[in-house]
């Protein structure tokens, strides 16, 4: 890539930039002026007070171009701590423009947080990654052995649907460990990582890792932004919100995330479907795999992805096909997702009830936007296998790269962070969770159906809501 240098002036540097200097040398632009650069043909950020372009980089961005498009135009410090190695920092230099942010300020919050992420990165932790991955394979390992043989050794039904139950285990265990390899800490290099991702994720669960790593990066920089947060847009199944009700736009998908009168009746029963649909959610993973997969986007690895997901679907058919009849089958495949579909639930409770909003993510309050839009759970020490570390959302949130061996061991620490800046920190049991989340879905259904709301609505939608 040819970088720019940053003693020559680019086209769209306006003239009050070029005069905007001081006497130490330097050159400066304000942030009001660093906001004109955030479209995808002048795309700029801000990284402790140094301006970067990151026009042509945001084409080969490990983590894709998305959240430098969610981030842009603004100062990202506590966002690039929080997703790169020390080893990044070095690679900024071939992105300067030569300019810094002349009112750029730390506030106490971000200076605690990276004062945090400082310590840690110190005392190694981001590289000590316990045994623990060495434990779930062996575990998953154990379960998909077991399951096989339970399809092709027994001719009991019901051990049949054991096997299937066992599958869906498996398949929550090895998507921890999916998740784990996307944020790069399962594996030591960059390169293992990827390999675990594509092995794990395509090959034996059919759902892409580069699908997980485009959205699950949205998610990560825009947390529970209603229109920026694909993990919050699920018309016409489910809205967290009545804001959703006005028809927004997904600055994710491109489209309008429309509320139709389909979508007013599916969401007024939302609090009574919602465990019906994480039975099935797996379907729509699928679904979103192969349209992703087939699209005409830029995908990272996309020939090594599509090998993947087509080795899934050749041992899984091959799998179910064993069983002696279509109904076994049929039941064997729903039992393997009704248990997959308690990690559905278990994702679901970490944001579905925390405080949602409308618009761009923002690169100076990136601590306390983590902290509103997402719910811990809590759990003793021996469930952790369970939930995968996951139940310390917040944590994870904070540091996602992180192992998740060091997840309970920070969390007095970020505790104490939030006390002592007045954030949130909600944490609640696993009942706990689910009241809180049927009750937030409860209030958008009623809300649904309030005939008043100026949502499009037709007489047979009203006729059959009028007594209901």
């Amino acid at each position: 890539m040819v970088c720019e240098d940053p003693t020559t002036v680019s086209p769209s540097i306006s003239a009050v930039e070029v005069l905007n200097s001081m006497g130490d040398g330097e050159k400066y632009i304000t942030s009001d002026e660093l906001k004109e650069h955030k479209k995808p043909s002048d795309l700029w950020i801000s990284i402790q007070g140094k301006v970067y372009n990151v026009t042509d980089w945001a084409k080969e961005h490990p983590g894709g171009d998305i959240p430098l498009l969610n981030l842009a135009g603004q100062d990202v410090t506590d966002a690039f701590i929080a997703f790169h190695p020390g080893t990044a920092w070095k690679h900024l230099d071939k992105l300067f423009t030569g300019y810094h942010l002349k009112d750029y300020q730390v506030s106490e919050v971000s200076r605690d947080y990276r004062k945090l992420a400082s310590g840690f990165a110190k005392a190694r932790m981001f590289e000590k990654k316990g045994h623990g991955v060495i434990y779930s394979l062996c575990f998953v390992s154990l379960l998909l052995s077991a399951c096989v043989y339970g399809v092709l050794y027994s001719e009991s039904f019901w051990i049949h649907m054991l096997s299937g139950a066992i599958l869906g285990l498996a398949w929550m265990q090895i998507a921890y460990l999916g998740h784990d390899a996307g944020h790069y800490q399962m594996m030591a290099t960059r390169g293992w990582n990827k390999f675990a991702g594509i092995f794990i994720g395509n090959c034996i669960t059919g759902i892409s890792i580069a699908w997980w790593k485009w959205t699950h990066n949205a998610h990560h920089i825009a947390c529970n932004s209603l229109d920026y947060d694909p993990d919050l847009q699920h018309l016409p199944m489910l809205a967290v919100s009545s804001k959703l009700f006005n028809s927004l736009t997904s600055v994710f998908y491109g489209r309008q995330l429309t509320f139709d009168p389909l979508a007013r009746f599916f969401v007024s029963y939302q609090h009574y479907s919602y465990y019906p649909i994480m039975c099935v959610a797996r379907v729509n993973l699928y679904l979103q795999t192969i349209l992703l997969l087939i699209s005409n986007r830029k995908i990272p690895d996309r020939g090594l992805n599509i090998i993947g997901t087509l080795i899934f679907w050749t041992w899984f058919p091959l799998l179910v096909s064993r069983l002696p009849n279509w109904p076994e089958r049929v039941a064997f495949v729903l039992v393997s997702f009704c248990v997959t579909g308690i990690q559905h639930v278990q994702f679901t409770l970490n944001h579905f009830a925390a405080r949602v909003y409308v618009g761009p993510p923002k690169g100076n309050d990136w601590f306390e936007k983590q902290t509103s839009g997402t719910i811990d759970i809590t759990c003793s020490s021996w469930m952790d296998w369970f939930f995968g570390g996951l139940q310390f959302q917040l944590e994870h949130h904070l540091f996602p790269r992180l192992p998740r061996c060091h997840l309970r061991s920070i969390s007095p620490i970020v505790q104490e962070l939030c006390k002592k800046h007045n954030l949130p920190y909600v944490s609640l049991s696993f009942y706990g969770a689910n009241v809180m989340t049927l009750q937030t879905l409860r209030t958008a259904a009623l809300q649904a159906r309030d005939l008043k709301n100026p949502a499009p609505q037709n007489l047979v939608w009203e006729a059959f809501n009028t007594h209901g």
